[in-house]
Order: C-alpha cells, then structure tokens, then sequence
C-alpha cells in the first residue's frame, strides 16, 4: 500500500524515491497497525493515513537512513490518535462481563503469519506477537504502554528509540514497559500451524466436522477449552459445554472445512450446506490455538465477509 498523493505534490522523482523506501514497510507497519487496533480495518486506515502524513512532511525527515523509525512514529501516533477515537477490541472471552452490547466491539482476525524480522530486544517472534490471545491482551493495555510494549517487545527498538517515537523520556518508557509486560506476563504461546502435531490435530479437527463426529471433535479439545462466535457475545467453556453447543447447535447441518492461517495460528473456512442452493456456502472462519498436542480455543468469526480478504471461495461444491 502506498499512499495516495496529489499528482501536482511533488515532483515524479519525489514520489519515486518516497515509494522506494516506503513500499518494503508497508507490510510490517500494517501489522503494527493492526496489533495496536485490534481490526484489520482501521489498521488499513492508519496506514493510509500514516502515509499521507509522511509524504506530506517529508521535507522533516533530514536523514533517510532514519527513515522506517521515522514512519513508524507517525504511523504509532496515529493509531494512538484512533484509540482515543475508537472502542477497544476485544474477545467475547476477554469482554468485560456488564460492557453494554452497544458499546462491544470485537477483534477481528489477521490473515497469515505476520511479516517483519524483530530486533535484538524483541521477546517475540513475528508470529507469536499476531497469535489471536497476544493481540487481545494488548487490547487491555493503555495506548502508552501498549506503544512501548510493541515498540520493544516485538519490534525489538532500542529504551532510546522508543522513548523518541513516542515522544517521552526513557524513564517514562522503561516505567511503561514494566507495567505492561506485568499485565500480559501470562501469555502463553501457541503451537505454530506447520508443526507437525498442529498439523495433524487440524485435520482430524477438519475431518471430524464433516463427519458430524462430536465425540471426535470434543476428544481433540483441552479440558478447559473455550468455543466463541464474535459478533455472538455468547461463549463456550470446558468440554461439556462445547459438546451441548455442537449437539444442539451447528452440527445438525452438514459441513465443509477449508484450511487457511490466520494470526500465525491454524484456521478454517467453514461452510455449511445450503439446501436451496445445494451448495456449500461460506459461513465462518475459524481459528484454533493449539497448546500441549490439544485445542484450547476456538474463535469463529461469523462474518462471510472475511472470506475475501483469506482468498477462500464463497461456495464449495459438494
């Protein structure tokens, strides 16, 4: 994504040369966007913007060897800009219990593993800081210290660097720091999807839901495994619970599953067979997390829609 500039602004050379040292970026600081805001979408909007920012103030930027920490204080400040702007996402698990419905607002998945290669004093790798539960826990954090731990932690900038993004002093960041990695200390990272056990898992997973085998789909599942269904507010506990859930609910229609990645994590487009139609058609995306060789979570996202942004079909054949 590159920004979309007045052809009279600036000269063709201008352009050229701000395109050639934005372009590798756009990908990495996408994914920033998004761990900040939760939602492919308004990290689509604060890149743009962000970009726009950048090209117009171009004239700032003394030295283009500083280029990307340069891009990457606009692009923070402006997602720091849309917080304060914009209801925090989250997990229907992670909700807080009295939020009015109204006011919900919920994370949205990230096609992928994330990109980018961390610095020395990351603590995280690129795939373990977009995995579904991590990017929750941010959520929770406020915008500074959500700044400073993805400045740091995940991308790995310098106490220095970051307290300059952000525009406050080391101590201030460190203190930050400290407070933020105490709030999402309990993270607990997943089974990468081209593990050979998380691969195996999927597809018995996959493989159980077609075949409408509850007993299957719940032998494969953790003893405190949790099923949600955002925008549903509605969510799912323990073995038992899922079982009831699966029995009384979806697994009266027949299935199709179709496997994709999403936030570093197995995932699947999920359709269920249209009788009118006498297709399969696009219902959900789900994605699992995988911890100790079971399925601890299971988030499907009833939302269609996101099937063209995971390059799935919107109908399969039966």
């Amino acid at each position: 994504m590159i920004a979309k500039v007045d052809s009279t602004d600036g000269s063709a050379a201008e352009r050229a040369e701000f395109d050639r040292l934005a372009g590798p970026l756009c990908a990495e600081l996408h994914v920033h966007c998004y761990r900040f805001l939760g939602s492919v979408h308004d990290a689509d909007d604060a890149l743009q913007e962000a970009l726009l920012r950048a090209w117009r103030s171009r004239a700032n930027l003394t030295d283009p060897g500083k280029f990307r920490p340069w891009l990457y204080k606009i692009a923070t400040n402006r997602c720091l800009t849309m917080l304060e702007q914009r209801g925090r996402r989250e997990l229907p698990m992670d909700a807080e219990p009295d939020m009015p419905a109204a006011e919900r607002v919920w994370l949205e998945p990230y096609p992928g593993l994330g990109v980018g290669e961390p610095g020395p004093e990351a603590r995280y790798t690129a795939r373990e800081s977009i995995e579904l539960a991590f990017v929750a826990m941010i959520q929770q954090l406020p915008g500074v210290q959500r700044g400073v731990l993805l400045l740091r932690d995940v991308l790995g900038f310098t106490a220095r660097e970051t307290a300059e993004l952000l525009d406050v002093s080391v101590a201030s960041a460190n203190s930050a720091l400290q407070r933020a990695r105490a709030r999402i200390e309990q993270h607990a990272r997943s089974q990468a999807p081209d593990d050979p056990q998380t691969r195996r898992l999927a597809e018995q997973y996959a493989t159980a839901w077609e075949r409408a085998d509850v007993d299957g789909i719940v032998a494969l599942l953790a003893a405190d495994a949790r099923y949600a269904m955002p925008p549903l507010p509605d969510w799912y506990a323990g073995r038992p619970a899922i079982e009831e859930f699966l029995v009384t609910g979806p697994l009266r229609w027949r299935w199709r599953f179709r496997p994709t990645v999403a936030n570093g994590q197995p995932a699947f487009g999920t359709y269920w067979w249209d009788p009118e139609r006498s297709v399969f058609a696009a219902m959900a995306l789900d994605v699992i997390t995988v911890r100790d060789g079971a399925i601890t979570d299971v988030v499907s996202f009833l939302d269609p829609a996101l099937f063209v942004r995971f390059e799935l079909p919107e109908f399969v054949a039966d």
